[in-house]
Formats: C-alpha cells, structure tokens, sequence
C-alpha cells in the first residue's frame, strides 16, 4: 500500500448466507480527502465501511477481494490488535448515533470518554468544532435531551477527540435540515483540509456529496429488487377491509408540549390544532429541535404532553400509550426516525412481521409467512429478507422492515418520522407510491416528518411548519435512544 494511502479496497465481496452484501467494490482512503460512497439501499455502503473497521457480522465472509487498513489486512487481525487500532487509530459514527451514546452519562464525559488525551480535551473546542453552542449548559445534558440532531454532532465530537486517522460516517446529514448539512459538510471539509484526516462516508444526498467530497464510489447492488413504486400495493390489498370515516380519523386540540427538565425544559407546540382526514398526507416541517418528533411522539402516546388533547376517531385518547386499549394502538402506527433502537435485535425479520399479525388479526401461522413475504415486497425489499435479524440489514433496509412492521397492524393512521431520509431516491419514491396506494386504497391518514421540502411539496396535501420565525434549534427532546416499544 502506498504511504499516501490510507486504507485501499480492491474487488471487495462480501456475502452472507449465500447472499451478495457488497460486490466487487474498490476504493482508496486518503489522508486530507473526503471520499464518499453513494448507491441505493442494500448495495452494500454500511457493509463497506464495517469492513474497514474489521466490524462485518459473524457469519458474514469475504468471497473475494483484498482490504488493507493502515498497513494491516484488518479482517485477519487478532482480536487485541484489533481492539488497539480501531481505539487509537479508527472513528466510525453510525447512521443511528444516538443509539451509541451511553443514556447515562452527560454530553462532555460522553465526549472525553475515549479522547487520546483525556487532560487535553477540551470539551468547548470540541463543541464549537461540530458547530454545536458553548456556555448553554449542553456539555451537562445527557443525550436523552439532544435533538437528533444534536445527538449526530456529539457522536461525531466524540470520534474526533480521539484523533483518528481515518473517520468513517454512515450517512452523516440523515435527518438534517439543509442549513445543518452544509454546516457538517463544511466541517468535513475543514477536517481534512486542516487535520489531514481520511474521511470516507456515506450519503443519498447529492447536494451534499458535491459540496464535500473529492472521490465518489457509486456501488450497485447484485440483485435490485423491483422498486415498490411498479408494483400494486399488496399490503392493502391483502389485508382487511377497513370502513371508511367521513369526518377526520385524529384531530389534536390545543396541544401544548415540552421538552427537558428543570431549567432545560423548553415549550416546543403551543395550543397546536390538527386534522387528519382518511386518505391524506400532512407534511410536518421545520428546522431540527422545533418539536416535529415530539409532535409525532405525543400522538402515538410516547410523549405526555402539558395540554391540550387528542380524539381519535371522536374517542378521547388518553396522553399515554399504556393506557390506550390494544384497538386504539393498533390504529395509530409509528415509524421511528431510527429504526435500530426500534427493532429487536433478538428476532428475526419474519418474527418482527409475524407478531401484529398474531397478535391483532390471529393470523394462521402458513398465512404469516405468506403476509410477511408480501408485507417485504411491498416495502421493496425480497421474502428472503424475512430470515436476517437487524443487524445484517443495510440502513435503508432497516427503515423499510420498519415501515412493514407499521403497515402490519393494518392501521388508520401512520406517523412518519423521517423514513426516507436514509434512502436513495428511487427507494424513497417508491415508499412514497407505497404510502399513495395505502391512503388511495384504504384511506389511511399520513403524517409525514420531512426535511426534504420537494418530496413533501410533491405528495403532501397539507404543509404543517413549526418552529415560527425564531426557532429554537437547540431545544432537547424525548429519549430518541430509546426503543420504540412494539405497536403491536
């Protein structure tokens, strides 16, 4: 390997139970560049850049290729060697930061926790570093009171008090705002022009990657499946007639909610009023921290809020999800921004499907498998995905197996947080086709959290924005690291 090159690929295929997770991929990491890795879900981008930190799945092998990480074949190394470089050496922030950072620990132990110089650490520095505010009290916070945002920025202050030599990023500006994204993108740029860092990252984001990066490595994926979008909607189609409801299905009344405790608590909706109607789609913008999550949270009864209410149906929910009947949870589905904190790593993809099933419509255990395949089709991905656990699953994969999960219950309303953010564009749309089909077919009512403005523009029938004119970006929210318990 070249002294300039950090870390080299070359023909790189890795399979899993028989089953291509990355084909024939090569690329060179080098110090002071930004390489980025774009590709449609599933095609291997996640895989890629575990392999380069020696992390691919215990039954994941290499079926062809060669990988050198700083002079070392790092899928050969022992253990300890292992253990000593990825410390000292590698940084790998994953697409679902918040799920990494310890809930008990404040934000500038979290930080300091693994710096190459703890004494050296300067916590501010490191904070002003990934743009994130100084003298507000957040080093105190912990991360059950970060924006997602926030959350994205800690992780990666805390990857860069270690000094790596090279920083991975799996999908950095997910979720992000467009004001936020150029401010990482400027970061990364500012990194490895100034520290001499490899960065390698991967993103569905254009705009982003051209603003960033100096390589760019499109990966394809063995065996695309038919995007959703060409096909019928057999989720609907197969499922349960649902009687329609003349009026709206949810209303909100003046719902006030806050977020954080003690002096950190801060008034994110106000006297907020809502109507969903059978068959629409409401989009809900605005800057990261102004409440869209909590909004979604309050309705799916995660969230107490401070006032106001919710009926659905014309029945009073009550605030909490505990305390609302199986009937009443079935019908109102959440899909969480971040689908890894919210899928059982213990069961397999079938399972997950199979459980609302069982649970809510006593489904024959032959019939599961059948509405599970096309519950995995519908979504895009195939019925062999059915026998994989969480963490063999790409980023994309895991956020559409969440949307199956949701669409499983058969619900009348779906509360939408971000699902396409970690999606290429094709994906996405079809999600979206997906989701038309749902609202045309069985008139189901969609909120829709977005940081993406044209997809919203193009398939919203109404536009919520929050945050008003002076948004509060900073403002903390509910335990987003937290698993989503199952609305099954």
């Amino acid at each position: 390997m070249s002294a300039t090159t950090a870390a080299r690929a070359t023909g790189l295929t890795v399979t899993l139970h028989g089953t291509a997770l990355l084909t024939d991929a090569t690329l060179a990491l080098v110090p002071g560049r930004v390489t980025a890795v774009t590709g449609p879900s599933g095609a291997g981008k996640t895989t890629l850049l575990h392999a380069l930190v020696g992390a691919l799945p215990p039954d994941a092998r290499v079926a062809a290729g060669d990988l050198t990480v700083l002079g070392h074949d790092i899928l050969a190394l022992p253990p300890a060697e292992l253990r000593r470089l990825r410390r000292h050496r590698l940084a790998l922030v994953g697409q679902d930061p918040g799920s990494g950072l310890d809930p008990r620990m404040r934000v500038g132990r979290i930080i300091t926790e693994t710096a190459a110089d703890r004494r050296a650490a300067s916590v501010p520095e490191l904070l002003r570093a990934v743009r994130l505010p100084v003298g507000e009290g957040l080093e105190n916070r912990r991360p059950g009171l970060l924006s997602g945002g926030q959350q994205r920025r800690v992780a990666l202050a805390r990857a860069l008090a270690r000094r790596p030599a090279i920083l991975l990023l799996d999908e950095p500006t997910a979720g992000l705002d467009a004001d936020l994204r150029d401010d990482i993108a400027d970061l990364l740029r500012d990194l490895a022009d100034r520290d001499r860092l490899a960065v390698v990252l991967t993103s569905h984001d254009p705009d982003f990657v051209a603003r960033c990066a100096d390589e760019v490595l499109a990966l394809r994926p063995p065996h695309l499946p038919v995007p959703a979008a060409r096909r019928a909607a057999p989720a609907a189609a197969a499922g349960p007639v649902v009687k329609r409801v003349t009026g709206p299905v949810l209303e909100v009344a003046a719902l006030t909610a806050r977020v954080g405790t003690g002096r950190a608590a801060r008034e994110v909706l106000t006297a907020l009023d809502l109507g969903l109607a059978p068959g629409t789609l409401t989009g809900v913008t605005g800057p990261s921290g102004c409440g869209k999550t909590t909004l979604l949270r309050c309705l799916a009864g995660l969230h107490r809020p401070e006032a106001g209410g919710v009926l659905l149906g014309g029945e009073a929910l009550a605030p909490t999800y505990r305390r609302r009947s199986r009937e009443q949870r079935r019908r109102v589905q959440l899909v969480p921004q971040n689908p890894l904190g919210a899928l059982n790593p213990a069961r397999t993809v079938g399972a997950t499907l199979a459980r609302p099933l069982k649970l809510h419509f006593a489904t024959a255990a032959d019939r599961c498998e059948e509405r599970v395949a096309e519950l995995l089709t519908a979504v895009g991905l195939t019925p062999d995905h059915a026998h994989r656990r969480p963490h063999e699953l790409s980023g994309g994969q895991r956020q559409r197996v969440s949307v199956a999960r949701a669409l499983a219950a058969e619900p009348d309303v779906l509360l939408c947080d971000e699902i396409t953010s970690a999606l290429d564009a094709g994906t996405a749309e079809g999600i979206m086709a997906l989701l038309r089909g749902l609202r045309d077919e069985r008139g189901l009512a969609i909120v829709l959290v977005s940081h993406d403005l044209p997809l919203v523009s193009a398939h919203a029938d109404t536009v919520l924005p929050l945050g008003g004119a002076e948004p509060y970006p900073d403002a903390p929210r509910g335990p987003a690291g937290a698993p989503v318990p199952d609305r099954a």
